[in-house]
């Protein structure tokens, strides 16, 4: 494949997800969302997040090598200010912030 015809192909599938991603929002920008719908968006960020931690977790290929205690710390900053303040901004980064510290310190 040729440069040109890469680049072409790169910028059609570029345009076309934009559209496809922007096209709802587009579509659903003057209408209120149901209360039902809008309760179900708010847990979606919080299971994406446990989805990838397991998985980063649980990863087979990498059994062997346990989990850290910057991991483990990180977590249970992450899982406490959560309970407390029930708001993912400060939840993400309070749990990065001390895992990045117990990361460097040990």
């Amino acid at each position: 494949m040729r440069l040109s015809s890469a680049i072409l192909l790169l910028a059609g599938v570029s345009i076309a997800t934009y559209f496809a991603r922007a096209g709802m929002i587009l579509i659903l920008a003057d209408r209120p969302m149901p209360e039902p719908v809008m309760r179900a968006l708010r847990n979606v960020g919080p299971a994406v997040l446990a989805a990838l931690v397991v998985t980063l977790v649980a990863n087979p290929e990498e059994a062997n090598s346990g989990v850290e205690l910057a991991e483990v710390a990180g977590m249970v900053a992450a899982i406490t200010t959560a309970i407390k303040t029930r708001n993912l901004i400060p939840t993400l980064a309070l749990g990065l912030i001390v895992f990045w510290v117990v990361r460097a310190v040990t």
